[in-house]
């Protein structure tokens, strides 16, 4: 499969089955398009006769020949038909999601957790249900030894004294079990401090800071319960954290909605703040909701994108860069083949713990009761749903199979496909298509930097 496009000056050659990118010049990429739609060398040569040399021709051909005997261009599936069972293979937990407070001192209005209570009552995570947790990822993880736990809610510093007797319970018992805890944190901020700062340096290995933008846009979705922007109580707090940490290690992660989609302005606006590592993202909402997003918005979603990987080069360049998660690609290593196909983990390897210890396949799940796949104290007893999950990858999903950025997002979002097509197996229309362009803008950015 080959994906062709333009931009910012660049050819572009997608070899989707072996992963290569090529940057091209105008004959090559002309010779390849008529190739990928099964013209011969000399059916090429007749097309292309009068708008180039046949020298020169005849050389691109060789060229594309050469890349295709390297296994480079047009190369074959060599996933598709082999023996990959996925239903039969050993999976271990690996990491879970530690709901730590069904609570939030803020009331987003675009918040999948209903302001901290998923769809049930308030609650705080005991240090017990915890304790039971991390012993329930301990014991199955198998042999793995690097096991992760994000603290989230909510808002997990609600419940702050948990968290932190929670890692030191997780760090004890790393010397027991010979295993090895990445703890996270995602945070809104409003109770951040020195102490939680100070923490959170020595023993989280991540922390993603909530912040949606410019503080118009930041405030509209992200106020407290009475009203209230929370912006300029908490980017003073987020600065200094950012700074504490080197500048790494950490995300300011935002939410774009209908009412932003000059969302470019605001990762710019967190870069010119200081930030080094910004996240923003398209919302996910239900159809009417007023600001989720549109099918009719794409276009202007992608000219954003577009936008900001311009002024990414160029600050980069200038040595003025920094890191905005979807533009980050490996072209060279990347994720194995298996994280290729099926993607986060979530039902499998990935799990999400409320605070009385109910497991559900990841946190957008939490609430919908036929997802309830057990408890900490009596493990997984819906074998059937970590088989539906371990079967969700790119092959099991007919609008992937001739999407080109299929093993770039590995198939998207389970939770997305489900809150809108009923079924994990399928995909978030919209959110495909967003995804598509910040690949390709990924893959050009690259492109740009390797000059």
């Amino acid at each position: 499969m080959i994906h062709q496009y333009k931009n910012n000056g660049y050819n572009i050659v997608i070899d989707v089955n072996s992963g290569s990118v090529h940057v091209v010049d105008d004959i090559v990429y002309d010779v390849v398009e008529l190739l990928d739609k099964g013209n011969t060398d000399d059916a090429v040569i007749a097309c292309l006769r009068g708008k180039y040399d046949i020298r020169e021709l005849t050389e691109a051909l060789e060229e594309c020949n050469t890349l295709k005997n390297a296994g480079v261009l047009f190369a074959e599936d060599v996933y598709k038909d082999a023996v990959l069972d996925f239903k039969a293979r050993q999976t271990v937990v690996k990491a879970l999601c530690l709901h730590i407070a069904h609570d939030c001192n803020l009331a987003c209005k675009y918040c999948f957790a209903e302001e901290g209570e998923y769809h049930g009552r308030r609650a705080l995570m005991s240090y017990e249900v915890g304790k039971r947790a991390l012993d329930f990822l301990i014991a199955n993880s198998g042999s793995r030894r690097n096991l992760e736990v994000d603290f989230f809610g909510g808002e997990p510093l609600m419940n702050w004294q948990v968290v932190k007797d929670l890692v030191r319970y997780g760090r004890e018992q790393e010397k027991i079990h010979n295993k090895k805890f990445r703890f996270t944190l995602t945070t809104n901020g409003v109770l951040l401090n020195d102490e939680v700062m100070e923490f959170c340096n020595r023993e989280m290995g991540n922390v993603v800071l909530s912040l949606d933008g410019r503080r118009e846009v930041h405030d509209r979705m992200r106020p407290f319960r009475n009203g209230k922007g929370s912006y300029d109580l908490v980017v003073p707090k987020f600065l200094k954290f950012a700074d504490s940490r080197g500048q790494e290690r950490y995300y300011v992660r935002g939410t774009f909605t209908r009412n932003n989609l000059d969302f470019s302005e605001d990762v710019l606006h967190f870069a010119d703040l200081g930030f080094s590592q910004v996240s923003v993202e398209p919302v996910v909402a239900a159809p009417e909701d007023d600001y989720s997003i549109r099918e009719e918005d794409i276009p202007k979603i992608c000219e954003e994108y577009d936008k900001l990987a311009r002024e990414m080069i160029r600050r980069e360049k200038a040595g003025k860069g920094f890191n905005f998660f979807h533009f980050m690609i490996d072209l060279t290593g990347g994720p194995c083949v298996y994280k290729r196909m099926s993607g986060c983990g979530s039902g499998t390897e990935y799990l999400a713990v409320t605070p009385w210890g109910d497991l559900y396949p990841c946190h957008q799940f939490v609430g919908k009761e036929e997802f309830l796949m057990g408890n900490v104290d009596e493990g997984i007893v819906r074998e059937d749903i970590v088989d539906q999950f371990k079967c969700c990858n790119v092959y099991a999903k007919e609008k992937c199979q001739n999407c080109f950025a299929k093993f770039y997002c590995s198939g998207g979002c389970a939770a997305n496909s489900y809150n809108f097509h009923g079924t994990i197996n399928d995909a978030y229309d919209i959110g495909c298509e967003l995804q598509r362009k910040r690949v390709e803008c990924a893959i050009m950015i690259k492109a740009a930097l390797a000059e």
